[in-house]
């Protein structure tokens, strides 16, 4: 059993992986047969019902299965040591749905032809890209996606919570994954109509999702998250 509890965090976190890097393909619209844009363009109502709600689908399940009061309603049948794993599959599942089955939208709100400026913004989508990545092991990189949690049961040892460190983005800003994501989605050197409809809704989220983080970060880490806040911004040293 333990064997399969390991099997299954490394299954989750290779799923995720591969979807994630289509992702950013899906995103960045380069490399993969489906982006945001590609794909004969259907009504516009339609694209907008099925787009908004892929949108709020995904929304709602990440937001869900974050929600302590969830982990404990499911923990009879997702025990701790599968939890962070389980939310992970769930999350790229809703991931591939949202990119299989979304709509393009016609229409240009902008296109920059230049191949200099075109080659500013891939390098900047780039950064964005990696910003997120890197900050993901300025936490724990294997803790937030289930890795640690599935290996401690594995090898009979007790979980213990992540400690909170200030390193590098971290000493400046709140939420440099959320900052990377919210880069990627506008660096673009074509923002078709859908594209702009996903990054504004994705872009909504973020925010949302970074004020709901931080209010279970005070109540996990009390006083001493409350001053980091105090004294740092969420995205963008010494401005927001």
């Amino acid at each position: 059993m333990r064997l399969f509890v390991a099997l299954y965090g490394v299954i989750s976190y290779l799923l995720f992986f591969a979807v994630f890097v289509y992702f950013i393909g899906f995103v960045g619209e380069f490399y993969v047969p489906k982006t945001l844009s590609s794909g004969e363009a259907p009504g516009v109502g339609f694209a907008l019902t099925v787009n908004i709600g892929l949108m709020l689908l995904w929304g709602v399940q990440h937001s869900l299965m974050a929600r302590e009061g969830f982990k404990i309603a499911i923990e009879k049948w997702v025990p701790h040591h599968i939890e962070r794993s389980t939310y992970v599959l769930v999350s790229t599942i809703a991931m591939a749905l949202m990119m299989y089955f979304w709509q393009p939208i016609e229409g240009i709100i902008w296109n920059v032809e230049s191949a200099a400026y075109q080659m500013i913004i891939g390098t900047f989508f780039a950064l964005a890209w990696i910003i997120c990545f890197a900050a993901t092991f300025l936490t724990d990189h294997f803790d937030l996606f289930g890795l640690r949690q599935t290996w401690l049961h594995f090898v009979k040892k007790s979980y213990t919570d992540v400690t909170f460190t200030e390193s590098l983005f971290y000493r400046s800003i709140r939420h440099p994954m959320m900052l990377g994501l919210l880069m990627a989605f506008w660096a673009v050197p074509t923002m078709t109509v859908g594209h702009l409809l996903f990054s504004v809704g994705m872009s909504i989220y973020t925010m949302i999702g970074m004020h709901f983080e931080e209010r279970a970060m005070i109540k996990t880490l009390g006083k001493p998250y409350e001053l980091y806040c105090k004294r740092t911004k969420k995205i963008i040293p010494k401005i927001y």
